[in-house]
């Protein structure tokens, strides 16, 4: 029988690649975000595929495993928006691990570029026929320093485009790449030596809000902040202090801690009543973009991809090389998470 998937949350440029490459299955796409409220539209699937701001809290899966669902796959990367502990043992959840590193990295230099060179501003002029140059000049990257946290995939890609403008790039991260040729230093010295900062880290307790108001104290002045992973790594608060007094000379954002009520959706003829939110939009030397730095043809067509081969190896009963539980984590006992002896992780 055809197996049945409940895909959440999905806008048009999700369907096309899932469609293109569908090996038989039969897809039900719904523009609503998972929640306890919508999980009901799931009643009958096999399988339920989610993305980032979907609501995988222990209300929902309870909900999820009542219509007899054991597997969820995520379109996406990051999993902070998962109960593992309460899907251990009854829901597997799988997701994407890499879909293209080139496409985050390159979207999180362009916001420095477009940033440091004011190329919005110059661009919003010109439409008007202002050709003045005043208050549009910038720096010269050439020679500066770029701080790096987080040196997986997507920062080494960033690394790279930094060297390749002549930057100095130094490091922070919990587990450093082994003869990476990069310079690791701690945080300290990273918020005082750095030019530019870029967050390229996952959201997990030890990284939840690493760029505070003590971190922004200890920057140069004149600092950019660059993200493109998870929104909750900055504290938006303090952030938005550090541009007020003119500690981070501009922000480059493509996701924002409180961004599920408002990310990828119009709401343009909406009150936005998230303060911090309307204030840091309000700002010249801030751009906020809606979590896109993944939006590239070769990025969807990898996630689908991907995705049908999580689908694939659960119901073919293969190793499940892309799963996450409770436990491998880093939430749990990682000896009680069977992967390594069974294929998947219970």
């Amino acid at each position: 029988m055809m197996k049945k998937i409940a895909f959440f949350d999905t806008k048009p440029y999700d369907r096309t690649w899932f469609e293109k490459l569908n090996p038989g299955y039969e897809f039900d796409f719904f523009e609503d975000r998972l929640s306890p409220k919508t999980a009901r539209l799931a009643e009958g699937c096999d399988a339920v595929c989610a993305f980032v701001n979907d609501d995988l809290g222990r209300e929902t899966l309870d909900l999820l495993a009542g219509y007899g669902i054991t597997l969820v796959v995520l379109r996406c990367a990051g999993y902070n928006n998962v109960d593992f502990k309460s899907a251990y043992g009854r829901i597997h959840v799988l997701r994407v691990p890499a879909y293209s590193p080139y496409a985050v990295a390159e979207h999180a230099f362009a916001l420095l570029t477009t940033l440091n060179r004011k190329i919005h501003k110059a661009y919003l002029r010109t439409r008007d026929f202002n050709f003045s140059l005043v208050n549009l000049n910038g720096m010269d990257l050439h020679g500066k320093t770029a701080g790096v946290i987080g040196t997986g995939r997507i920062g080494r890609v960033f690394i790279d485009i930094c060297r390749g403008y002549g930057m100095h790039v130094i490091a922070y991260d919990s587990y450093p790449a082994k003869d990476s040729g990069i310079e690791y230093v701690d945080l300290p010295t990273l918020f005082s030596r750095s030019d530019i900062i870029s967050l390229h880290c996952p959201l997990t307790d030890g990284t939840h809000h690493i760029l505070n108001a003590d971190a922004f104290r200890q920057m140069k002045d004149g600092v950019f902040i660059i993200n493109t992973s998870r929104g909750a790594l900055i504290d938006s608060a303090a952030l938005l202090d550090a541009l007020n007094s003119g500690k981070v000379r501009g922000a480059g954002l493509d996701v924002y801690e409180e961004e599920s009520e408002y990310f990828y959706e119009d709401c343009s003829n909406k009150i936005i009543t998230d303060d911090v939110l309307a204030l840091l939009i309000s700002k010249p030397n801030v751009i906020i973009t809606s979590h896109q730095a993944f939006l590239t043809d070769e990025a969807l067509q990898n996630i689908a991809r991907t995705t049908l081969d999580n689908l694939n190896a659960y119901f073919e009963g293969k190793e499940l090389v892309n799963e996450v539980c409770y436990q491998c984590s880093g939430r749990g006992d990682k000896k009680n998470c069977q992967k390594a002896k069974i294929g998947k992780c219970f």
